[in-house]
């Protein structure tokens, strides 16, 4: 049996073009068929100390005035600019994401923190309301508190940030098909044949012949 084709895909919460990757990725998946393995990678936009962006200020209104409205509208998305001010610092939130991924939760995890953001207003940077979401996808909310409170997972996040940087990773989403890449919110279509295209390398790398046939005597 054929290996999945891997898909990783870099995103930081509170990145609202990467929530919008979540639907043509979904799409993408289930119009090809067969195995798709998917990992969700993290990026920290702005990590501490650098300052992070206020709702209040010109830029976010106009960036999602002009960019992330109509593509969620387009997308049938209900997204809105969280009040959250400043926005939050995601370290805390991805040591967290390692915790549910441990746990076999992390697509779980990173949709409930999206939508938390995004839809709730709520404040990522909190270890209280990431606990309560955690308890709320399943996760153990004592052990995950415990977690984030001894930096349990922090190594961990930190490697999957020196990954991002060895992809050269400075925007986000940014998604990697075997290897095909992709920067961007990603067209179905376009996803749909980058997963084809790595399948195909795949098969061709797994010396799946095609093109053999048996013939009428019988031989093959």
């Amino acid at each position: 049996m054929a290996e999945p084709v891997k898909i990783k895909i870099w995103s930081d919460y509170v990145c609202p073009f990467c929530m919008l990757a979540e639907g043509p990725l979904e799409e993408a998946i289930k119009d090809v068929g067969g195995e798709v393995e998917v990992e969700w990678m993290p990026f920290e936009l702005r990590p501490h100390p650098q300052p992070t962006l206020r709702p209040e200020d010109a830029y976010l209104p106009s960036i999602w005035e002009r960019a992330v409205y109509p593509m969620a509208r387009r997308l049938g998305v209900d997204i809105t600019l969280p009040a959250v001010s400043p926005q939050p610092y995601t370290a805390l939130a991805f040591e967290g994401y390692q915790y549910a991924a441990e746990h076999d939760l992390g697509t779980a995890y990173n949709q409930r923190m999206f939508r938390a953001f995004f839809q709730e207003n709520q404040d990522l940077g909190q270890i209280d309301v990431l606990v309560a979401l955690a308890g709320e996808i399943g996760l153990d909310e004592a052990g995950f508190r415990a977690a984030l409170a001894d930096g349990t997972y922090r190594a961990r996040h930190q490697e999957a940030l020196r990954e991002a940087a060895a992809h050269r990773v400075q925007s986000v989403p940014t998604l990697l098909v075997g290897d095909i890449r992709i920067e961007g919110v990603p067209r179905p279509a376009q996803l749909r044949k980058a997963i084809l295209d790595a399948r195909a390398q795949q098969e061709e790398e797994e010396g799946v012949v095609y093109g053999a046939s048996c013939g009428i005597d019988g031989s093959c």
